[in-house]
């Protein structure tokens, strides 16, 4: 089973990410499970506006939706800035939206019989709303979204320090970041062995 985690941080490489920091935690349980993981941080890309798989000249996005195609499992990892998910979380969703017109050789949407979580960290309160925003939009584009298949991490309202910065709430975060890592990978064996049907026409 593959799993592909999408770091929506607005840090490009190499500079350390919070974000990713708390998505490993999850991805390392995701390996104890038996998955092969990937990490993609889209930021680094040239993924260009558009609800399209490829839009041409250059876009680096086709790359990331084979790789979406070659995974069961999706982690889409965002910070929280001014309450919400990031920019590059929306412009990959924004792309990602085009998967609802592609269908596989059955004729079902390609999303179907994929599972979807979240990951979030931020220095304030939000993560709830960035949770329910992303795992609605993983939702309209076909992904099965577990029961609890999130973790965050923030220190509440107000600015303050970073993930990587600060060890309170990391023990809640991570235990909640293996259990979103169990449920995910479970439901995806589940979703193997008995999978959705083609819609009804």
């Amino acid at each position: 089973m593959k799993a592909l985690v999408v770091n929506c941080t607005l840090k490009q490489s190499p500079d350390p990410s919070n974000t990713h920091a708390l998505a490993e935690v999850v991805g390392h349980r995701l390996i104890e499970l038996g998955c092969d993981v990937e990490y993609v941080r889209a930021v680094d890309l040239d993924i260009r506006p558009g609800v399209v798989s490829d839009a041409g000249d250059g876009d680096e996005w086709p790359a990331v939706h084979r790789k979406l195609l070659g995974a069961q499992i999706l982690i889409l990892a965002s910070p929280t800035w001014v309450g919400r998910p990031s920019s590059v979380a929306q412009r990959v969703l924004e792309r990602m939206s085009a998967l609802m017109s592609e269908q596989d050789h059955e004729g079902r949407p390609v999303a179907y019989n994929r599972v979807a979580g979240v990951v979030v960290t931020g220095s304030e309160d939000g993560a709830h709303h960035v949770i329910s925003e992303i795992t609605g939009a993983l939702g309209d584009i076909g992904y099965t979204i577990p029961g609890q298949s999130w973790t965050y991490w923030h220190l509440g309202p107000g600015p303050g320090p970073d993930y990587l910065d600060d060890e309170r709430g990391h023990e809640w975060a991570h235990r909640t970041g293996r259990t979103m890592a169990a449920n995910l990978y479970r439901t995806a064996y589940a979703l193997i062995a008995h999978p959705l049907d083609v819609p009804e026409q």
